[in-house]
């Protein structure tokens, strides 16, 4: 590999900030880096409902369903902005009365 363009040191730029080729950095997580693994569930003993009723407990424990609700129309950004903010104030909300109750 050719360090000719990062510096004197050759991972150092003029300003003393590390710099590495953009294939080398580390990864930061991001909503568009997210990796998917699949929701696997077996059959035993041939009983089909009682799979079907595991796979929909697992994708209802994913938050597979609440994201198709939410999917379902366009959401415009400040629609989404409220609803983050409302759903944030509810867990403080349920965070400070768990402590309460904890505490006392």
């Amino acid at each position: 590999m050719d360090n000719s363009n990062f510096g004197p040191g050759g991972d150092v730029d003029a300003l003393g900030n590390d710099k590495q080729p953009r294939g080398e950095r580390p990864h930061r997580a991001s909503a568009r880096s997210v990796e998917f693994r699949p929701i696997e569930v077996t059959v035993q003993e041939g009983n089909v409902n009682r799979a079907l009723s595991m796979l929909k407990r697992k994708m209802a424990a994913e938050g597979i369903y609440k994201e198709l609700r939410k999917r379902r129309f366009y959401e415009k950004p400040s629609e989404e902005k409220k609803r983050r903010n409302r759903e944030a104030e509810r867990r403080r909300k349920k965070a400070i009365r768990i402590s309460r109750e904890r505490a006392g």
